[in-house]
């Protein structure tokens, strides 16, 4: 067993998901503001401590995706993040890419920049403890998207990605998300997922990308949030095993999905049913932003010295999604 699929194997060991923290200042200060606190790198870091510190992150986290500012600040006490999530059992990552930008050549889309001078980055966030990465492409869905330009385009950037983190022995986490926006129908986001994630295959295949040591963050199968017709949770589930079956290559160790929009209950819900139906060898988590944080947020919001409030609502929301992602989560246990 290679040291990189150990790397993932352990980040998602036991029903362990990954708690995407690597929100950019931008958004980060968007999320504060709508709760009505400032957005100042002492808040900043104060509420990622608050979390990065709780006692569910060594019961249910196994990851940490971190931005820039986040992996070069210190807590409270005086540790670097990474010390300080190291000490909770998990593993801390960092997102690489840039943010996506207009797609030349196809103005209604997006292309993920950050390739230029990612080497050196990468030997920067290894020394400072990192040993896993993120990079996000994403696509819409319309009647003529994704493009083929879209979907080449993106395949590659995250491919050259991909190897480059590799050859940092750090692991990759490709993530190609085909967005909820529109009103297009579950069948189009399968057919239109499959050819995204098949594309990304042959890309880190042709990178010669060692895909034991890659976890994949995808989408669930979902019609779009506008569309008059929702599929039920089962049927998700059912669709996004078939699209993962037939488009994923069986040395990928595991799939971590993005909640991509969906409401804390509904990621975890969608999570749970496809675990109770997983026929495959993927281990089947999550890694999610909002659908871990959004509780624990507001709660913080009204006092953010209650560390041990805001704790509680995170611990719980954490023990949720993983017991989703060994298919044991009930609606009953919400309100336990």
């Amino acid at each position: 067993m290679s040291e990189l699929n150990k790397t993932a194997l352990k980040i998602l060991e036991s029903g362990k998901g990954i708690l995407a923290a690597d929100e950019s200042t931008g958004t980060m200060t968007k999320r504060l503001n709508s709760v009505n606190v400032e957005s100042s790198p002492q808040n900043r870091i104060l509420f990622r401590e608050t979390l990065f510190s709780s006692q569910g992150m060594s019961k249910f986290i196994g990851g940490v995706i971190l931005y820039d500012e986040t992996i070069k600040q210190k807590t409270n006490d005086g540790l670097s993040v990474v010390e300080l999530i190291n000490k909770m059992g998990s593993i801390a990552g960092i997102k690489v890419d840039t943010g996506a930008k207009q797609l030349a050549g196809s103005n209604k889309e997006k292309i993920t920049e950050g390739l230029d001078g990612l080497r050196e980055r990468l030997g920067e966030y290894y020394k400072l403890g990192a040993r896993f990465t993120k990079w996000r492409g994403v696509y819409n869905i319309t009647k003529d998207y994704p493009s083929k330009l879209s979907i080449h385009t993106n395949a590659h950037a995250l491919a050259r990605y991909a190897a480059l983190v590799q050859e940092c022995n750090m692991v990759p986490i490709v993530e190609p998300e085909v967005l909820m926006d529109g009103d297009h129908s579950a069948e189009d986001c399968f057919s239109k997922t499959s050819t995204v994630i098949k594309k990304c295959f042959d890309e880190l295949i042709l990178h010669k990308v060692d895909l034991k040591g890659v976890i994949l963050k995808p989408n669930m199968i979902l019609a779009g949030k506008d569309a008059k017709l929702q599929i039920s949770n089962e049927e998700t589930a059912k669709q996004t095993i078939k699209c993962l079956k037939n488009s994923v290559p069986n040395e990928v160790p595991g799939i971590a999905f993005l909640s991509g929009g969906q409401s804390e209950i509904q990621a975890t819900e969608n999570l749970n049913h496809i675990n109770k139906l997983n026929d495959t060898s993927f281990i089947m988590s999550y890694s999610y932003g909002r659908a871990l944080q959004q509780s624990a947020l507001k709660h913080w919001s009204k006092n953010i010295k209650d560390i041990t409030g805001t704790q509680k609502v995170f611990d719980h929301r954490a023990e949720m999604c993983t017991l989703a992602a060994q298919g044991r989560w009930s609606s009953e246990l919400e309100n336990n």
